[in-house]
């Protein structure tokens, strides 16, 4: 896959970084997430239950909020949508609609939402309001935004390398160790380490789209050290919470399972998923 961007250490210390609260108190985790079906349909599940959180349509530029309650997508027609709750807004136009791989993505408070207009990473708050620039980058797909705050990353549009931006200082620099890459999932809190796919080849790129499962692959953004994660089974994606902690999803016959490591790298708890999200895309792991 390449896209044209219009313009305008210790295993345990490498996979799970540094946290922005301690893991050591941190709750077990209920099996709350958000997923995507294969229609695009964005769904919370908790308690049990299921509830819609929005119908995307054919185009695959999405991205659910942190706390699991707001959706965000870019039309083909190049608008941002904003829904929380019964309410739908849009909250940035001109934007490079079609593309499957521009994704945005919304902040750890769940307040804004960034995207790339161009080679810029803009921030726009949930009405539309406050719009800003984060800085310039060349890697623009799938964007991943750190529970710290500082730190986003992205891909390149010719899938062959991941750019971190610091939104303090507005600059890119890019990752070491990545020469194929075909989805960036989550970032460590510190912004340090990234979910990452490498794809075996270049003529497996695809053409972008989220991927509804994946093998994980952990990398160091700054050494470029590359690791997968200790867990038994076939791997088919990973997320970093909040407080550091990393999650492994595990593919099951009947149902997939979640492997929660703790500070060590260590199994710390597992989870089973609802066999209805047993092919779906994980976008949020939800405390």
């Amino acid at each position: 896959m390449k896209i044209r961007v219009v313009a305008g250490v210790a295993l345990g210390a490498v996979l799970v970084a540094p946290a922005v609260a301690s893991a050591a108190t941190a709750p077990e985790l209920t099996g709350a997430a958000v997923y995507a079906s294969a229609g695009h349909q964005l769904t919370r599940y908790e308690a049990g239950e299921w509830s819609t959180l929005a119908k995307i349509g054919a185009l695959p530029q999405f991205a659910a909020s942190p706390d699991g309650r707001k959706a965000a997508w870019v039309t083909d027609g190049g608008n941002l949508q904003v829904k929380d709750g019964a309410k739908t807004v849009t909250a940035a136009t001109k934007l490079q609609g079609g593309t499957p791989c521009l994704t945005p993505v919304w902040s750890p408070d769940s307040t804004q939402i960034a995207y790339a207009k161009g080679e810029t990473i803009m921030a726009v708050r949930a009405d539309g309001t406050g719009a800003r620039r984060l800085g310039t980058s060349k890697g623009v797909c799938h964007l991943a935004w750190a529970a710290g705050g500082r730190y986003l990353a992205g891909y390149t549009g010719e899938a062959d390398a991941v750019y971190r931006l610091d939104v303090k200082t507005g600059k890119s620099v890019k990752a070491k160790g990545v020469k194929l890459v075909t989805h960036v999932q989550s970032l460590s809190p510190n912004g340090r380490n990234a979910v990452v796919e490498f794809p075996a080849n270049p003529e497996a790129l695809g053409d972008g789209s989220w991927p509804a499962a994946f093998k994980p692959a952990v990398v160091d953004l700054v050494t470029g050290k590359q690791l997968t994660p200790a867990v038994k089974g076939r791997l088919i994606g990973a997320f970093y919470l909040a407080d550091g902690r990393l999650v492994v999803r595990v593919a099951g016959s009947a149902h997939n399972t979640l492997v929660v490591l703790d500070a060590a790298g260590k199994e710390a708890q597992r989870v089973e998923e609802p066999a209805k999200a047993r092919t779906q895309a994980l976008l949020q792991v939800l405390p």
